[in-house]
């Protein structure tokens, strides 16, 4: 398992403007380290400091106007996503799988010297067999086993958290969890793979990047012991 400081983190963020996204960003901002930060976003995050440069593009589709601009990251967080109520099967399937695995592989294409660091956030529940009742679960589960194929990433690790206690002053924070944040320690005591904490969850993955994880699925718990590595 690699474990070396002297990486330098230079990570792609997608999924800014939501709570994952944000407190990621947060992290890598925080930390000594990460060099560099590129937001790709649909909309402006707000994000603002010296190691962040913000891209905001419509269509994850179609990457080939700012593609030339990914070139030269060794990590890449993906924390976009979308929940499945309220869209067919086709939609959800465009937007999870579809703009994940062109996203995933427009990273690749730009970087193929296997020096990437790829990191999807998925969620519990997610299965990798693809045979669950859940279409949401086959979907996820289907994306994070494709983005495992690309021969070019260096290493690839698929986050499911389940609760994830909020970073306090971040902006994008789900309001309800306000009411339920008094839920975390009794949970935690009941599940540690079910819940995390933001600052866990970004911690962990920037120690993804400079030291290595020997497992590919990374639940609450992994959370916790890669953060502090």
């Amino acid at each position: 398992m690699e474990n070396n400081n002297n990486i330098k983190v230079r990570a792609i963020i997608t999924g800014a403007t939501g709570m994952v996204g944000e407190g990621v960003a947060h992290e890598c901002i925080l930390s000594d380290q990460v060099e560099s930060v590129l937001l790709v976003n649909r909309r402006p995050s707000g994000i603002v400091n010296p190691k962040v440069k913000e891209i905001v593009h419509q269509d994850f589709m179609n990457l080939e106007q700012i593609e030339k601009d990914f070139a030269g990251y060794n990590a890449c967080f993906y924390c976009a996503g979308v929940t499945s109520a309220g869209k067919s099967k086709e939609e959800y399937e465009q937007l999870t799988y579809d703009l994940t695995m062109n996203f995933a592989n427009t990273v690749a294409k730009m970087n193929p010297d296997k020096t990437v660091t790829f990191n999807y956030v998925t969620g519990m529940g997610t299965d990798e067999t693809e045979k669950s009742w859940f279409h949401w679960a086959r979907v996820k589960g289907k994306t994070e086993n494709d983005i495992s194929k690309i021969p070019q990433f260096k290493s690839t690790y698929m986050y499911r958290p389940g609760f994830i206690r909020a970073t306090p002053g971040l902006r994008y924070t789900n309001k309800y969890y306000k009411y339920i944040g008094w839920l975390f320690p009794v949970g935690k005591l009941m599940s540690q793979n079910g819940f995390t904490t933001l600052e866990a969850l970004g911690k962990s993955m920037i120690n993804t990047v400079t030291k290595g994880y020997e497992k590919r699925i990374i639940y609450g718990k992994d959370m916790f012991i890669l953060s502090q590595r």
